[in-house]
């Protein structure tokens, strides 16, 4: 299927592109997330018309993202898990719980944004984690889980 992505994706294109995807791609998740639309002679007439726009709302959306990204830079979230004698976690730390920390601090972050490149933490320490608010803006920020005390 012929598409004009609305937004940049990662790995695929930038604002304004035309590509072609899968089908069920296209279908399933770039135009309900309003990512693109189809590749129609109307649509891209459309866009070229509201192609500034589009830009100058992009060009926003990532400056904010700069924005948070500075602000994560450096960052400690604190996580109490239980764990046993030995270091282990009795369950793991996600990169939901990430996130939820990070809000707490007031740092508005979402779960998808959280990159746990080894998947969850499942030891007590410190581990690096990187969030990436936006495609070219990533952050790290160090995860320190440490074991409950009853």
């Amino acid at each position: 299927m012929q598409i004009i992505l609305l937004e940049k994706v990662g790995k695929l294109g930038n604002l304004g592109d035309v590509v072609k995807v899968k089908d069920g791609f296209a279908r399933n998740y770039l135009i309900p997330g309003k990512l693109a639309r189809r590749a129609t002679e109307a649509a891209i007439k459309e866009f070229e018309d509201k192609r500034a726009e589009l830009e100058k709302a992009a060009q926003a959306k990532l400056d904010a993202a700069k924005s948070l990204g500075e602000q994560l830079a450096g960052k400690t979230v604190r996580i109490v898990q239980k764990a046993g004698v030995d270091g282990r976690l009795f369950g793991s730390v996600t990169n939901a719980d990430i996130a939820e920390g990070l809000t707490k601090m007031g740092l508005a972050v979402q779960k998808a944004q959280v990159r746990l490149p080894s998947g969850p933490l499942k030891t007590v320490g410190e581990h690096a984690v990187t969030v990436a608010p936006h495609g070219d803006v990533v952050a790290e920020v160090t995860v320190q889980v440490v074991a409950q005390v009853d």
